[in-house]
Parts: C-alpha cells; structure tokens; sequence
C-alpha cells in the first residue's frame, strides 16, 4: 500500500466524495458517512455515491452501479478505506476487485475491527492502493463515527448561543431571542445531523424546549434526552413527551420516577462523584449502548460545564450576537477549571455570518481520549 502523492484529478475527485459523503450526515448512523467517485481510465469521472442509509448499499456500490463498464481499468476514489466484512452488506473491497478497479486511492483508514483490511485485500489482488489523501479533510466529516470507534463513545458537539459578552439570558432570565432566526435555522441543521440532542434539567424547567428538528423535510428526528437527574424536572405534559421525536430521560438510580412511569423511556444511571448530577461517562456509555453516535449538547453552563470537567467535548459551536447585557448567566459553569493552565484550548475550524451574528466553530487543540475507570 503506498503513500504516494495523488493526481490532480484524484485530488479533486477526493473533494468531491468528501462533499458527497456529507449528504449522508443523519441518515447513516450508527455507520459512517461515506462518498466514493469512479474515474474511469483516461481520468473522467463516470460514476458517484454516497452512503445514504443504514442497512443500504454502501458508497462504492452506488458509484460503480452509475459507471457501469466504464469502472473496468478505472480508479475510485473514496473518503474512507473499503470495507472488508460481510454485515448488513456484502465487502464493498471485493465489489472493486470483481468491478475490473485498477488503482483505489481512500483518505481515512478503517479503524473498526470488523471492517479493516480492505486495503490488504484490494493489494493482494493487485490492485495499485494509496491512502491517506486529504486525510484530515475526510475525517473532520466523519468525525462522529470516528470518535465512536476509537473512543468508545458519542462524539459530543456542545451548541451555545450568547452575547458578545458571553451571556446567554439576561438578568431576569429573559433569553428570547438572543441569536437571530438565521441562527436559530442553522442550529435545526445540527440536530438533523445528530443522533442525539442534549439537555439537562435546569434548561427543561426554564424554557420547556420541544428539541426535535424543524423547518427540514425528510429527516431522522434525533433522540430527544433530557438529564433529569432527580426526575422532578421534566414533567407531565411537557414538550418532549409529545411524538414528534423519540425521548429518553436521565436519571439517578434513587430517583422517584413515579410522575414519568408510563410516559417516556427512562434510563437510570449512577451519579456524579460529587452528587450535584449525573455521571457523564455513564450516560454517554448508555447512549453508545443504543447506536447513538454523535450528539449535540444544547444544556446550560451547569450541564456544559459538567461535559467539559469530564473531558468529553469533542466540538463546540457558538452562535454570538451583536449584543451586550452586562449581566446573566454565562455560556459555561463548574467546568472545575481554576487556573489558567488548565483552560481547554481550543482550534477554529471554522467562522461564518449567519444574519447579524457570528458562528464560530472550534474543536480542543488536545484530542478527548476514552473514558478509563481508575
């Protein structure tokens, strides 16, 4: 398997299964995104896919479908490394061998156990194989199931919304609206592409939230959880018990959950060491036990701050106003950090207008690692 610089047609082929898998984002779970391109043998594209499903054809499969014989003597191009397991699917390495594919060139190795070994298998076939281009491009997307992999957990995406001080309500807890609707649009398309959406009990007592995905049409509604730690905070007749979207309530072992038996899927969980909540790494263990991948953290500072003391923030977006208050909440609380040393420090990845405010997206310079009990 080489390393070798790729072709400029094969860079820009990367490019384009890297935007092709994105599509995938919210419907593939709890398998990877993925996007393919097949060149043909003078170099023109004759084929796309992305993987769309779970359960359905993977990337490969629908981009030599679309090139047909056009395939044979060809290269494909994909954003993750072919799989080389029969699942739910047969392996997508042999579907380029039995194609007549002459050279593969993937941007991510496959870290699954079950799956790895495409690359082996597409080489002892003679088939000319090179990795690793536009790597970290590739794998920023696939993030998520990455993160799942390696980690043994959800990845974690924490979505705030402030001022440009750092406020996220006023004084008086008024926080409507703080982010305009361009913002408050952009944050449906987080959920849509998330397994999961994250809040705790202070959230669901302040502003009832719905958290299911609105204004996109066709999507897999997120599981709705809500960290309800003494289960006194969600309660009959509130706005995630309705069907739009699944739910699921957090709790601690002792709770009494008389009020929600019968009205929702709880889960009961061990608390934090220092009583106030719920372990973190016991719930995003749970999550990961019922296929949840990616979520996105939409609780305030106590929840967020407990997310962050425990070392389990993978990406953090924030949506910031043209505005200020001088006072309120702020956007993060009892993350445990005292001293400057030991801020999280963070890498921009990304910053955009959306309406009068600033996103701004940025990911911890030092990589979460998995959770080990001591």
């Amino acid at each position: 398997m080489a390393t070798a610089a790729a072709a400029p047609n094969e860079r820009d082929a990367m490019r384009r299964a890297i935007t092709l898998a994105s599509r995938g984002l919210g419907f593939t779970s709890p398998n990877p995104i993925v996007g393919c391109v097949i060149l043909d043998a003078h170099g023109r594209t004759v084929g796309e896919g992305w993987h769309k499903r779970a359960g359905g054809p993977h990337a490969e499969i629908h981009a030599l479908a679309e090139a047909g014989d056009d395939a044979r003597g060809g290269t494909a191009v994909i954003t993750l490394e072919p799989c080389n397991h029969t699942g739910r699917t047969g392996p997508c390495a042999q579907a380029l061998i039995d194609a007549g594919i002459a050279r593969v060139v993937y941007a991510v190795a496959d870290p699954h156990p079950s799956a790895q070994g495409g690359a082996a298998t597409l080489t002892a076939a003679g088939i000319d194989v090179v990795s690793g281009l536009l790597a970290e491009e590739a794998a920023a997307g696939n993030a998520a199931w990455l993160t799942s992999v390696r980690c043994g957990r959800p990845h974690v995406h924490w979505k705030y919304a402030a001022t440009l001080d750092g406020r996220i309500a006023a004084a008086d807890g008024t926080s409507r609206w703080i982010t305009s609707a361009e913002s408050r649009a952009d944050v449906h398309r987080l959920r849509a592409e998330s397994d999961a959406v994250i809040v705790g009990s202070g959230t669901a007592r302040a502003d009832n939230p719905h958290l299911a995905v609105r204004g996109i049409s066709g999507v897999v509604q997120p599981l709705r959880v809500v960290v309800d730690t003494n289960a006194t905070a969600v309660t009959p007749g509130a706005r995630v018990l309705d069907d739009a979207a699944p739910t699921l309530i957090a709790v601690a072992g002792d709770a009494d959950t008389t009020a929600l038996d019968g009205r929702t899927e709880l889960v009961r969980l061990p608390r934090a060491a220092d009583r106030t909540g719920l372990d973190i790494h016991a719930l995003l263990a749970a999550l990961h036990k019922r296929d949840i991948r990616s979520v996105l953290l939409e609780g305030g500072p106590t929840l967020a701050g407990a997310f962050v003391a425990a070392h389990a923030i993978d990406k953090v977006t924030g949506y910031l106003a043209p505005a200020l208050l001088g006072d309120g909440p702020h956007a993060l609380a009892g993350a445990g950090i005292t001293t400057i040393t030991r801020a999280l420090r963070l890498t921009f990845t990304d910053t955009a207008r959306l309406g009068p405010d600033l996103r701004i997206t940025a990911v911890p310079t030092v990589a979460p690692t998995a959770h080990r009990e001591s």
